[in-house]
């Protein structure tokens, strides 16, 4: 009984599956270096990233509340993914824009839906809920994935993949066990292979010098490769710019 108990305990203390929550919720300062040492990239990456979430969220609070509850935010080796639904389109402009300010970000991935939008209909919170602990249980019990270097985050039955894996096999893994959840709609993943030149290129440490402002966002890339036909829902690599 003391191993699964203990493997139930570590899965709701695992901060890197859960884009929206902090690392230092992990039990103690000794708990929270010891699953970033284990993260792709290690201590300093981990403190990185966690330093640019807590930036973001610092802003977006200044800046208005309500960002912070609609839109959901994950991290990975300077890599930022925006997902939620906001009422108006200003809003997703603005949620990219402070995120741009922060010192260190690489890259903005930009995945917020408009209220009333096509994708925003359906679904419900506590689906999506239900949908990200099914998956994040599934990572961790699976003995071939290393699910500490995975963030899941679901929005209207939409699951949205970040991270870094080691190899092609295991994110293929990932990809099925996403597909497989019941209530999943799509699978949409933003993750790097280890092997990416990209993860040993140290990010700029200037903020760029305008915050970009989108007039509209961007087309959804088309998928780059579709998983076997059999799998229930449909999957999304996006290719990495």
């Amino acid at each position: 009984m003391i191993r699964p108990l203990f493997l139930l305990a570590a899965l709701s203390a695992l901060p890197i599956l859960s884009g929206c929550t902090p690392l230092g919720l992990a039990a103690g300062a000794g708990a929270t270096a010891g699953v970033a040492t284990q993260q792709e990239g290690g201590l300093n990456t981990a403190a990185n990233d966690t330093w640019i979430r807590g930036q973001i969220n610092q802003l977006w609070f200044e800046h208005d509340i309500d960002m912070m509850r609609r839109v959901g935010l994950s991290v990975s080796a300077g890599r930022v993914l925006l997902t939620g639904v906001v009422p108006k389109a200003e809003d997703r402009v603005d949620a990219v824009r402070l995120v741009w300010r922060v010192q260190g970000v690489r890259e903005v991935i930009n995945e917020i839906k408009v209220d009333g939008e096509a994708g925003t209909s359906g679904g419900s919170y506590a689906t999506d809920v239900w949908i990200s602990t099914q998956l994040r249980s599934k990572l961790l019990f699976d003995n071939q994935i290393k699910a500490i270097n995975y963030s899941v985050e679901t929005i209207h039955g939409i699951v949205y993949l970040m991270g870094i894996a080691q190899n092609e096999p295991e994110l293929e893994r990932v990809i099925n066990h996403a597909r497989n959840v019941p209530s999943v709609n799509r699978v949409v993943s933003h993750v790097m292979l280890r092997s990416d030149s990209r993860l040993r290129t140290p990010a700029n440490s200037p903020a760029p010098a305008a915050d970009p402002a989108p007039s509209a966002p961007a087309a959804s890339p088309e998928p780059v490769r579709q998983l076997p036909a059999t799998q229930s829902a449909p999957v999304e690599r996006v290719p990495l710019q």
